[in-house]
């Protein structure tokens, strides 16, 4: 099962929406085929370990199967697995995880063992949840996974006053920041990001079979027009404003419109989540200032910080992190748990959860 996992971590941002996973074939103690799930229309992992076997001329009648999520079981843009592992002889199947996907949630492994075949599920479930946690949350929740990348001073400082931020952290740690985008489904920032530093919200730097889709939150629909995100991929601007001249205008650029409106005529968010759950967005990773940093975490929605600390002080005037209420007691801080800390180049990568 490791094996498989570490097929399966190649799939990673890859795969959207299906999940990424593994699978390795073993018959008499020996792996005889192995593979991950390719780009969403083509195999899954199951279907490339099986012809991988058959490449190798090795016999799969009574191999097992250990893969990292439960085969599936139903009709999508590919036949289900559970057919063509009971059509090769497979014997046994072992699954990490159950999938979270209702059209198959435990009827994979129950087609399984209705075909003669055994099973058994949980082993090194916590990682295999790990490597699809989008996908998880898209199917339990309806809503992606939300990582929030902050790169800031030691003294939790994001920007001079003036707006200037090139650069606070160092090459290693931007180079690093363009892996997690890659690995997201969609990049998400606000327009307050997008006038002052004109970002293009793309993967640079690291290999990427494809570019995420990038989404900017503009109530008021004051994306600029030569603005460089908007050249090339695809653009998605969430507005609480339906002003057809402008939103035909972007249409032109190539950029999708989706109006929004909350109560208080900012963008719904939440619903915002919502309509990128049904696009197939698993992961978002959001590169936004203070105040949509703010929002988000106030709104419940923010699942995870990705937070670059830079060796330097900024001072109290320059621009924080999130745009939060104060507090008058302890009581109301919100906590998070760190899942990893890591130097990279000369400064601090932190990993932390609500």
């Amino acid at each position: 099962m490791a094996q498989a996992l570490r097929l399966a971590r190649r799939g990673v941002g890859k795969t959207t929406p299906n999940p990424s996973v593994g699978c390795v074939l073993v018959r008499d103690g020996q792996v005889i085929g192995e593979g991950f799930t390719q780009p969403a229309g083509q195999h899954h992992a199951e279907i490339e370990a099986l012809a991988d076997a058959d490449s190798r001329h090795a016999d799969t009648r009574g191999a097992t199967a250990y893969v990292t999520l439960e085969p599936c079981s139903h009709y999508g843009r590919t036949p289900p697995c559970v057919e063509a592992l009971i059509g090769a002889g497979v014997s046994r199947v072992a699954a990490a995880m159950q999938d979270p996907n209702p059209l198959v949630s435990g009827q994979g492994l129950e087609r399984l063992r209705g075909a003669g075949v055994s099973t058994a599920c949980g082993l090194m479930a916590e990682q295999a949840q790990e490597l699809n946690i989008g996908f998880v949350s898209r199917m339990t929740r309806g809503r992606p996974w939300l990582r929030v990348k902050v790169a800031a001073s030691l003294d939790g400082k994001t920007a001079l006053n003036n707006g200037l931020s090139q650069w606070i952290t160092g090459a290693p740690a931007r180079l690093d920041g363009h892996r997690w985008r890659a690995r997201a489904c969609a990049i998400l920032t606000g327009i307050g990001t997008i006038r002052g530093d004109d970002p293009q919200l793309s993967v640079r730097g690291v290999k990427t079979s494809r570019q995420p889709l990038k989404v900017v939150v503009d109530s008021r629909l004051e994306l600029p027009l030569t603005a460089r995100v908007l050249e090339g991929g695809q653009l998605l601007v969430a507005t609480a404003c339906a002003e057809a001249a402008k939103i035909e205008a972007l249409a032109r650029l190539g950029a999708e419109v989706v109006v929004l409106p909350n109560n208080h005529g900012k963008v719904d968010l939440a619903g915002l989540m919502s309509e990128l759950a049904c696009r197939g967005v698993n992961e978002i990773h959001a590169e936004a200032g203070m105040k949509l940093n703010g929002s988000l975490l106030r709104e419940g929605l923010v699942d995870e910080l990705l937070l670059y600390l830079a060796p330097m002080l900024l001072g109290d005037a320059a621009r924080g992190m999130f745009d939060l209420p104060e507090l008058a007691d302890l009581a109301g801080r919100r906590e998070l748990k760190f899942r990893e800390v890591r130097r990279i180049g000369a400064d601090l990568r932190i990993l932390a959860r609500f």
